[in-house]
């Protein structure tokens, strides 16, 4: 008999969303850690769903908004394709209300055009992240959980030449 967790997550639609790789003047990358994960020591960075009505653009700066308490940041490239992971068999039927297997996301790299102070991660009323950090493009595979890995990497593998490029302008 089964019970209602264990509905097939290949019947299930990803969820639409945004991610942003948001780089520092020395080529860094804004990570966060979320609140009350199983994951405590997983950062990731700013991500979310995009609205019915929004354009990928516009949930971009909805989302770091929302995350970093920040827009100051100017997009400087955008992922060729649409970038998917799957949640592990336990989280699906669990988040999102059990609605989508994973995630479709739309990835930006956007260079920050604000200071430290301008970052408040207090600023949504439902803040996402406990603490945040600048890191070293190279480190996000290993401070992601393990089930988004690959989708930094292929990140990593797309947008490698961002850092040199904005710590040298």
């Amino acid at each position: 008999m089964s019970d209602d967790h264990s509905q097939n997550s290949a019947d299930l639609p990803y969820r639409r969303g945004v991610g942003a790789m948001l780089f520092n003047t020395s080529g860094e990358v804004f990570v966060g850690r979320r609140f009350g994960d199983d994951y405590p020591d997983a950062w990731q960075m700013p991500q979310g769903g995009i609205d019915d009505g929004e354009t990928p653009e516009q949930a971009l700066f909805r989302e770091l908004a929302e995350e970093t308490g920040t827009s100051k940041a100017e997009i400087i490239a955008e992922s060729k394709d649409w970038l998917t992971y799957e949640l592990p068999k336990d989280l699906v039927g669990v988040v999102w209300s059990g609605q989508y297997r994973g995630q479709k996301q739309k990835w930006f790299a956007l260079k920050f055009t604000g200071t430290d102070a301008d970052i408040d991660l207090d600023a949504d009323e439902k803040p996402e992240f406990c603490e945040w950090q600048w890191v070293a493009m190279s480190a996000l595979p290993g401070l992601i959980v393990p089930f988004k890995r690959h989708l930094y990497d292929a990140l990593i593998t797309e947008f490698h030449d961002l850092p040199e490029r904005i710590s040298s302008s």
